[in-house]
């Protein structure tokens, strides 16, 4: 029988955070009884940058305390930097990359100084776990030579119920799941979705809004426009299980994102059996195929996106072609317990000293 095997997970803040990394997160420590794995969260207090590094000496103490491996989060990397500086970690370590170094939707002076910290406890990594392959050219070739990806998993049980009202009366229902900042392209969806019918379709918005207040702000006021009245609803952060039903109830998945390391709404959209839409950026292009699985545009080309969201809402055998080619796509990706084998092993291949076979 395999022996036990002992993670500590570094993050930050509350692991229960509804992103794409900490839902990844989440899903592995799911799995990791099945694989004699004992997972346990050890985090940093969620404080403006770069506070947090005053705990990095507790935090890693604690997280080092009875555990074989370290496995941290890209998004509490840099915290550990000053520990780092002068001496190894005092087990092996692990990262696991989310966004690339430096972060994303921060200032430049941060994402800078963030990027040099980031780099520094990477090169102190045993390896590092890359969400998507579109990550890689983000590091240096140094690191590059110890990546291995391990991208999110899919769902494989019974669909949800489908909740039959997503319409509103209308035509076709669009769905947005990403939290209020910039880079997921709110505001020049809320800017193509005015430009359509008014009986053409309803938008639902599924995420934080209270990430970038500023922008949020924007957002409630782009929606307080009368040619958006009703045609919006906001349902606000979401458990899994809500999303899941708002996957499996919508027409068409949209998320004009100029910046996305993975991507996991998208590749959940498309189990469900959605055409996705997007900008030709991030981690789409490597998902999906434009006019096969879904419309990916120019980044920007907000008339595109209209015009692309009109064709999907006036075409129903076209959308529903390209949201069966959407599920037949999503079934090649891994399942969440492919990607948790995945990890578990490369762990197991850290903590015995092998040569990584990944």
């Amino acid at each position: 029988m395999i022996r036990m095997l002992s993670v500590s997970l570094i993050t930050l803040g509350d692991p229960g955070q509804l992103t794409g990394g900490y839902l990844y997160h989440r899903r592995m420590a799911e799995a990791a009884a099945a694989h004699n794995v004992r997972l346990r969260f050890v985090s940093f207090p969620a404080l403006p940058f770069p506070l947090p590094a005053a705990r990095a000496g507790v935090v890693l103490r604690r997280a080092s305390s009875l555990a074989d491996v370290l496995i941290l989060d890209s998004i509490a990397a840099a915290f550990l930097a000053p520990l780092f500086v002068l001496r190894r970690p005092p087990i092996p370590l692990v990262a696991i990359l989310h966004q690339p170094p430096g972060g994303i939707d921060h200032s430049s002076a941060r994402t800078w100084l963030q990027a040099g910290l980031d780099r520094l406890v990477y090169r102190r990594a045993a390896a590092l776990v890359l969400a998507s392959a579109a990550l890689a050219p983000a590091l240096p070739a140094e690191l590059r030579a110890r990546a291995v990806v391990v991208p999110p998993g899919r769902d494989t049980g019974p669909p949800p119920p489908v909740v039959d009202d997503l319409r509103r009366g209308r035509r076709a229902a669009l769905l947005y799941v990403g939290n209020w900042v910039p880079r997921k392209g709110l505001l020049d969806l809320l800017t193509a979705v005015a430009a359509l019918p008014a009986d053409a379709a309803t938008l639902h918005l599924a995420g934080r809004h209270d990430v970038d207040r500023r922008y949020a702000a924007r957002v409630h006021a782009r929606l307080a426009a009368l040619e958006l009245a009703e045609r919006v609803v906001v349902h606000g952060p979401l458990d899994r299980a809500q999303v899941c039903t708002l996957y499996h109830s919508a027409d068409v998945f949209v998320l004009p994102s100029i910046r996305e390391p993975y991507g996991t709404a998208y590749g959940e959209a498309m189990a469900a059996g959605l055409p996705v839409v997007g900008w030709r950026a991030g981690n789409l292009p490597h998902l999906a195929t434009h006019e096969r699985e879904g419309l990916i545009l120019r980044p920007g080309d907000v008339e595109g996106l209209t015009a692309a969201l009109r064709r999907l809402i006036d075409d129903e055998p076209y959308r529903r072609c390209l949201g069966q080619a959407a599920r037949r796509r999503a079934a090649t990706l891994p399942t969440w317990e492919q990607s948790a084998s995945r990890l578990f092993g490369m762990l197991r291949d850290v903590v015995s000293g092998d040569r990584l076979r990944w």
